[in-house]
């Protein structure tokens, strides 16, 4: 059977579809962490910490979502 020049190897589709995990946590920690070395020097704890980690939540998922109709197919980078 002929392979399809688009197709990836298995091994670089499960590389990226594993990423994507690290990814969701390292977004999340990053907002966190953003926010709340701010509330640290700005005193305002804890408003700017609950902003940054759901901005990086969305941001996690945002990638996620981006990942997920990449190896859909379906996708064009919206940039």
């Amino acid at each position: 059977m002929p392979r399809d020049p688009e197709e990836k190897p298995l091994f670089k589709q499960l590389f990226e579809a594993s990423a994507v995990g690290i990814q969701l946590v390292l977004c999340t920690f990053v907002g966190f962490a953003i926010g709340y070395f701010l509330d640290k020097a700005f005193k305002t704890f804890p408003w700017l910490t609950a902003i940054f980690l759901l901005l990086g939540i969305v941001a996690g998922f945002r990638e996620l979502l981006r990942v997920a109709r990449k190896q859909n197919g379906s996708g064009k980078e919206d940039h």
